[in-house]
């Protein structure tokens, strides 16, 4: 190893890295109990020893920059084997802890995710779980969370995706609006029918087309960029839209709207960054989550 070329120090770099983990100054000087003068005069000597910008100033909050991005995950994995130096000399070497977020949709996160967390916080009580409830793309990268649950494939090569499974998904009404309607509707029925919308109504009328329907914006009247809100709505005899079967499964009141609508499926992913080879705090809860979601299996619909 060439010794002579490592020219930073080590204070220097775990300022950077709490102050990237934390999103502020403040934060990080409270999390080291430095205070903020001292800790932005060590993440500035670092730049300067570097010879890069590793933070871009965002409204209040700070960004990494790419350089910063790259930088952070080198000293993470810095962290975790200073962490399990301490460890192991404290004879704790064993004992996996610390915080793991978790992004996910609000209807997954809401209905999948308890039992699966259930399980986990069993098996390893000393890791603390985040779950943050979006209905869009968390950016890893950037340490918007730590594991994904997604529906479709990550193309960046710095992340880590795992295809567990095709889920099953059909449209669904709750039975009061098919007794409003008096009966169950088939495919020439589907543009005077009412459904209900998420975020977006032209993607929705998109995956609409797929199951064959012929509908368009006009037949979407209400909805919610919440997901467990519109599906609320859908509950309530509102009008229809489309849900996985084993989330639709747990409510009694919704059956599957059409008699002649096949299912269509959809892609299950489990997506991290490059952390889940050193932190065993990843990858425990990553092995975790795909193990119980794999175990996942909606009842046969009628």
């Amino acid at each position: 190893m060439n010794w002579k070329s490592i020219t930073f120090d080590w204070n220097q770099a775990r300022a950077f890295l709490v102050t990237a983990e934390e999103g502020s100054l403040s934060a990080a000087a409270r999390a080291l109990g430095l205070t903020q003068p001292t800790l932005s005069r060590q993440v500035a000597a670092l730049e300067e020893t570097l010879g890069v910008t590793l933070f871009e100033r965002v409204s209040k909050s700070l960004v990494l920059t790419e350089a910063g991005i790259e930088l952070a995950e080198h000293v993470r994995a810095m962290g975790d084997a200073a962490s399990r130096i301490s460890l192991a000399a404290s004879g704790q070497s064993q004992q996996i802890e610390g915080l793991v977020t978790i992004s996910a949709t609000d209807l997954m996160a809401a209905n999948v995710l308890p039992n699966i967390l259930r399980n986990l916080r069993r098996k390893a009580p000393a890791i603390e779980l985040k779950v943050l409830c979006t209905n869009s793309l968390s950016d890893l990268r950037r340490r918007e969370a730590d594991i994904a649950v997604r529906h479709v494939e990550p193309d960046h090569p710095d992340l880590y995706a795992r295809k567990l499974r095709e889920a099953p998904a059909r449209i669904y009404a709750a039975r009061s609006y098919l007794e409003k309607i008096g009966r169950k509707p088939t495919r020439k029925d589907a543009a005077d029918l009412d459904f209900v919308g998420y975020d977006n109504n032209e993607e929705l009328v998109k995956y609409l087309r797929v199951f064959g329907l012929d509908v368009s914006e006009a037949n979407i009247n209400l909805g919610s960029p919440s997901g467990i809100v519109a599906w609320q709505y859908v509950c309530e005899g509102f009008g229809l839209s489309i849900m996985a079967d084993e989330i639709a499964a747990r409510y009694p009141e919704i059956v599957p709207a059409f008699e002649d609508v096949e299912p269509i499926t959809f892609p299950i992913w489990l997506v991290t960054h490059r952390e889940l080879h050193t932190s065993r705090r990843i990858r425990m809860v990553f092995d975790h989550l795909a193990e119980g979601l794999l175990a996942v299996r909606p009842p046969v619909v009628g």
